[in-house]
């Protein structure tokens, strides 16, 4: 994965990719102290140099957000002409994919995109949605899992899975919400 761009919104980015266990360059003169942190503790690799187009070879996924739009079109233009993904911070529409802001509960993942148009309402949702859904949503998704995984074991059709499986998460989701502990 490529980030161009050194500032606060590529340090997002970064943090993001790093999630998902990505291997990330980073591509800019300068860099966030966070940026430069994780360049020197290995967490990422860093090219200290402005953005060419050969910083494109055998990447998957670009980010161009750097502080100039032309730098960014660039990108973006050479990373379409090369059949890469790649997210435009200061002009969404110029690219081909964006990130939603995500909500992590254990294995459970819930993104909220506005397909980059307002980054801020996304992470505005995806707070209220954190307020709703807590910790032990991760837990009965770990029960859920194991009962999945009995299932499949024991060689039960997949149609009858999935109808006990959503019946057993309504089950639980119910018992979370009504008990007065919230325990699930």
């Amino acid at each position: 994965m490529l980030i161009a761009g050194g500032g606060r919104v590529a340090e997002r980015k970064i943090t993001s990719l790093l999630s998902t266990e990505a291997v990330v360059l980073v591509v800019a003169p300068e860099v966030t102290p966070h940026i430069a942190h994780l360049a020197e503790s290995g967490a990422i690799k860093l090219k200290s140099a402005c953005y060419e187009s050969v910083d494109l070879a055998g990447v998957f996924l670009a980010v161009a957000a750097t502080c100039n739009s032309e730098v960014n079109r660039q990108i973006a233009d050479d990373a379409r002409r090369l059949g890469i993904l790649v997210s435009v911070s200061d002009e969404p529409d110029s690219g081909n994919c964006s990130f939603p802001a995500m909500l992590r509960r254990g294995a459970l993942e819930i993104g909220v995109s506005t397909q980059g148009s307002c980054p801020a309402f996304a992470a505005e949702i995806r707070d209220l949605l954190a307020t709703i859904i807590g910790d032990e949503f991760g837990t009965m998704l770990e029960r859920l899992a194991a009962e999945r995984e009995k299932l499949l074991t024991e060689g039960t059709p997949s149609t009858y899975n999935g109808t006990v499986l959503r019946s057993r998460a309504r089950e639980l989701i119910d018992e979370f919400l009504n008990h007065e502990e919230r325990v699930p």
